[in-house]
């Protein structure tokens, strides 16, 4: 019942636009705020980006899963993460459907703010946008540790972000040296 009553709406305006002669204009607002959106849309649809340290724009290729584990493994010393189940990770992070190809996480119980997450974007346009995404993530989460561990807050502000290709990863570990050594080797 509502969207018949939208539609009567509307296509009241539509008529008396169309009685007034304001038709082309309309047509021609319409076309412009498309134009518009569409440019806005590509504007951010540029290479790799990286947060931290540089980026590779040489193409990279990594098993998400092995990359994902490895720096699980190898760089979280004070607690011990769960893996994540793929399916959480668009809940988690916000990602738009579509927008990741594959995925693997590891994350505290919340004792400490370590987590892991390597992600392939579906396109590698994609990747700077999931930066900004971990980005947000990392901002929230430093946001609620400052609440009651504030000493995870420095981890969180070290926090790695970067992009490779189709790839991104999100690492807050205790060993950011290590961390640094197991990407430089991974290509990023």
């Amino acid at each position: 019942m509502g969207n018949k009553n939208q539609f009567d709406e509307m296509n009241t305006v539509c008529s008396a636009a169309h009685a007034r002669g304001l038709r082309r204009p309309l047509r021609l607002l319409a076309a412009a705020v498309l134009t518009g959106a569409v440019v806005l849309g590509t504007a951010g649809c540029g290479g790799s980006s990286s947060s931290n340290g540089s980026g590779s724009s040489a193409e990279v290729s990594v098993s998400v899963d092995d990359l994902a584990a490895k720096l699980n493994s190898e760089t979280v010393t004070e607690d011990t993460l769960s893996e994540t189940a793929e399916s959480m990770l668009s809940t988690i992070y916000f990602f738009s459907d579509g927008q990741i190809a594959d995925g693997a996480a590891y994350m505290s119980s919340g004792a400490t703010a370590d987590e892991i997450c390597v992600v392939e974007c579906a396109e590698a346009s994609s990747a700077s946008d999931v930066e900004e995404l971990f980005s947000t993530r990392v901002s929230n989460q430093s946001e609620l540790y400052e609440t009651y561990n504030a000493d995870e807050v420095a981890k969180l502000k070290d926090a790695i972000i970067r992009s490779a290709g189709k790839y991104t990863v999100l690492v807050v570990c205790d060993d950011y040296s290590k961390a640094e050594e197991i990407l430089r080797e991974a290509g990023f």
